[in-house]
C-alpha cells in the first residue's frame, strides 16, 4: 500500500488515521506494520464502506480537504469496492538501529553463509556488499550490471541486506551502515570465503 509522504508524516504525528481506497480486494491485513520513510506504520483495520456513508470527518482524518475532494479522488481509481484502513504509527524502523549495532557480527555472517547457501545462482552477498561500499550513492540500474545481474533481482538482493541493518538507501542508491562496514573489515567466515574459491 503506497501513501504519499506528507500523510505518512501526518499518521506519525496522529492527524490522519486512516486511509481510504478502491480496490477489488484488500490488499492489507489488520495487523502488518509497514516499513515507511517516517516508521512503522500498523494497519489497524479493514472494512469495505460504502463511499456514499463516508463523511466530512472520515475525509479529513484521511488527510482529504473534505468529503467531495475524497469522494472525487476515488472515483479515479480502478476497484470494485471501497475500504476504509485504519492506521497508526508504530514506532522508528527496527532496522536503523540495526545499522549501528556491531554486536553480534558472527551471528550476522552465519545468516549471510546461509543466504549464499540457499542461492539458487550461488554466492552473492559479499559482493554485493563490496560493490556497494566501492560504489556508494549509485543507482541500482548501474551497480547491477558490474556483477552481471538483472536490476529487480540485484534489488531485492540488497533488500535483503538491508533487512540484516547492513546497507542504507539513500535518495539515489545505498551505503553501507556501520554495521555493514564493521561486518566488510572482518570479511566472510572461513568456510565461506573457501568456497568462494
Amino acid at each position: 500500500m503506497l501513501i504519499p509522504l506528507a500523510t505518512l508524516r501526518a499518521v506519525r504525528d496522529g492527524s490522519v488515521t486512516v486511509a481510504f481506497r478502491r480496490w477489488t480486494q484488500p490488499r492489507v491485513r489488520v495487523g502488518t506494520k509497514l516499513r515507511t520513510a517516517v516508521g512503522l506504520v500498523e494497519i489497524v483495520s479493514v472494512d469495505e464502506v460504502d463511499p456514499g456513508s463516508i463523511t466530512d470527518a472520515d475525509a479529513r482524518a484521511s488527510g482529504a480537504a473534505g468529503r467531495d475532494a475524497l469522494l472525487e479522488a476515488l472515483a479515479q481509481r480502478p476497484g470494485d469496492h471501497t475500504y476504509r484502513i485504519g492506521l497508526r504509527y508504530a514506532g522508528v524502523d527496527p532496522r536503523i538501529a540495526l545499522r549501528s549495532d556491531t554486536d553480534d557480527l558472527d551471528g550476522v555472517r552465519a545468516r549471510l553463509d546461509a543466504i549464499d547457501v540457499r542461492s539458487p545462482r550461488g554466492p552473492w552477498t559479499w559482493s554485493v556488499l563490496s560493490l556497494i561500499e566501492r560504489h556508494p550513492g549509485t543507482r541500482a540500474a548501474d551497480l547491477a550490471p558490474m556483477l552481471g545481474r538483472e536490476r529487480l533481482p540485484f534489488k531485492a538482493d540488497v533488500r535483503k541486506l538491508k533487512e540484516l541493518g547492513l546497507t542504507e538507501s539513500l535518495r539515489i542508491g545505498y551505503r553501507l551502515s556501520p554495521r555493514g562496514r564493521a561486518l566488510l573489515r572482518q570479511g566472510p567466515s572461513t568456510d565461506a570465503a573457501r568456497a568462494r574459491r
